[in-house]
């Protein structure tokens, strides 16, 4: 099935994103827009502040201050990142992946919500939150272990019950003076959450993996994500070189949309439900 060339309707409707992907096997992109019900912000959607996140090259050459900055607001957002539940839509691809319907979901976000839901083939594109890598010998902690390490060696960190949490899991902190970074238990390196940062490449081998879930599929669901990111737009081109029909659901304006089959200008979360029902009775 040929793409349309013209400009996709920003009120496209369910039934024409059903009469695009049914019968076909799925590939799914997801993006930040998935985890909004979850409690989870977005870096670009309707309402969302400007935000300058930390940049690998600041992280690593910066300075310690730029690590202390980084570590304390990430310390004092983890507990609210790590608790979010996955919400419907999360629930909605666990299905159509159990149904046979997809092959699995790549997401360019980092907080687990996916696997959380039921999904059993999840790529992590940008890495995922629970995890922490040190950058000199490669050892991997649990997160949960390093958050542990870091309340004990900083009992002064003030841990309010409300904070403004971004979608990378941290807060935004300016008082660093006197917080003890983390370092690796194993070799006293520097440690870091296994995520990719702005700046920082996509491991090959994962993106190797998420392509080859788009290649192997017949249609791709791109859903929450503006596209912005190089990653997601990497994935669509793949879909489009195989001439596969794209449905893209997000509230606002992605760089996809001039070339999707179906655009549906609305929440992820019911338009997933409403299309995994709808799919699975075809």
């Amino acid at each position: 099935m040929a793409l349309a060339t013209a400009p996709a309707d920003s009120t496209g409707t369910l039934d024409a994103a059903v009469r695009a992907l049914a019968g076909r096997k799925l590939a799914v992109l997801t993006g930040a827009g998935v985890s909004t019900d979850s409690g989870i912000p977005d870096y670009r959607g309707e309402g969302a502040p400007v935000r300058n996140p930390m940049t690998f090259q600041q992280f690593t050459s910066g300075g310690p201050d730029f690590q202390k900055r980084y570590w304390a607001g990430s310390h004092l957002g983890y507990r609210h990142f790590a608790t979010a539940a996955p919400n419907d839509g999360h629930r909605a691809l666990a299905a159509l992946e159990a149904a046979g319907i997809s092959n699995g979901v790549v997401t360019q976000n980092v907080d687990g919500l996916h696997l959380r839901a039921g999904s059993s083939r999840v790529v992590d594109l940008h890495g995922t939150v629970d995890r922490v890598v040190c950058l000199t010998c490669g050892q991997f902690f649990a997160r949960g272990d390093i958050a542990e390490r870091m309340a004990a060696a900083n009992p002064w960190l003030d841990r309010p019950d409300e904070v403004r949490l971004n979608p990378d899991g941290d807060v935004d902190v300016t008082d660093i003076a006197g917080f003890s970074v983390p370092q690796c238990t194993v070799c006293g390196g520097v440690l870091k959450p296994d995520v990719v940062f702005f700046g920082e490449f996509v491991p090959v081998e994962r993106f190797a993996e998420a392509r080859a879930m788009v290649q192997s599929a017949e249609a791709l669901v791109v859903a929450g994500s503006s596209l912005v990111v190089n990653s997601g737009i990497r994935l669509l081109e793949t879909a489009l070189r195989k001439k596969l029909p794209v449905v893209i659901i997000n509230r606002g304006v992605t760089k996809g949309d001039s070339r999707a089959a179906v655009k549906l200008n609305a929440g992820t979360s019911e338009s997933l439900t409403a299309l995994a029902k709808r799919l699975a009775a075809a």
